[in-house]
């Protein structure tokens, strides 16, 4: 690691303040020092999230055959909870992992589909910087096709409206593609303004419930 390196310089805080010297100091203060997962890990000599992060969609966009659904489906569960957390969630962008995640979003399997809509919600909720990401990289599209296909599975539908009500809660510029987006597919609606949480509900509700009914 560079000398300069962040971790290495909470470790060493960290190592300071638990040496035995200090700890018989009654001068010497304690505490002030939050070892990220990370630093945890190179302390620990284990992975790191991100490597985690990684692993997990390696796993699931892998065609070996010996890597089961199942498999997939257990990294996709791991991921989903690394990703709840903030940092990890904006650390899917630096890790190149957003495209391979909305490969996911067309998979054959429809556990993957509805598995990787998920994802993407639980990464952009309340989150400005992961919706800006999203949209960034195109995956809009997709989750209103998933959430409005009439022979789309209604798990996987509700699964893409979860994600789109969390993509398009106070960002506008999202909010508008998807209004775009359901005119193209006859679901002329009115301009919506993104902080209008009433009105988003109201949509999201209708698309629920074709989901719904659709399954019937």
């Amino acid at each position: 690691m560079a000398a300069n390196d962040p971790r290495l310089n909470e470790l060493l805080k960290w190592s300071i303040e638990n040496s035995d010297v200090t700890r018989n100091d009654p001068t010497a203060p304690t505490g002030g020092s939050d070892l990220t997962p990370d630093v945890m890990a190179a302390l620990m000599g284990g992975p790191s999230e991100a490597d985690l992060m990684k692993a997990a969609i390696q796993v699931i966009s892998s065609d070996e055959p010996e890597i089961t659904l199942d498999d997939k489906l257990v990294a996709f569960d791991n991921f989903e909870q690394l990703i709840e957390n903030l940092d990890n969630a904006n650390n899917i962008a630096n890790l190149g992992l957003w495209t391979p995640l909305l490969e996911q979003l067309k998979s054959a399997e429809q556990e993957c589909r509805k598995m990787a809509a998920w994802c993407v919600g639980t990464a952009v909720q309340n989150n400005e910087k992961t919706q800006e990401r999203l949209l960034a990289v195109g995956g809009l599209p997709a989750l209103v096709e998933l959430a409005t296909h009439e022979n789309e599975p209604s798990d996987v539908r509700r699964k893409a409206i979860y994600a789109l009500s969390s993509a398009v809660r106070n960002y506008q510029p999202s909010m508008d593609l998807f209004v775009g987006e359901l005119g193209k597919r006859g679901q002329e609606t009115a301009k919506i303004d993104a902080a209008d949480m009433e009105a988003i509900d109201v949509i999201m509700n209708d698309l629920r419930e074709k989901a719904k009914a659709s399954a019937q």
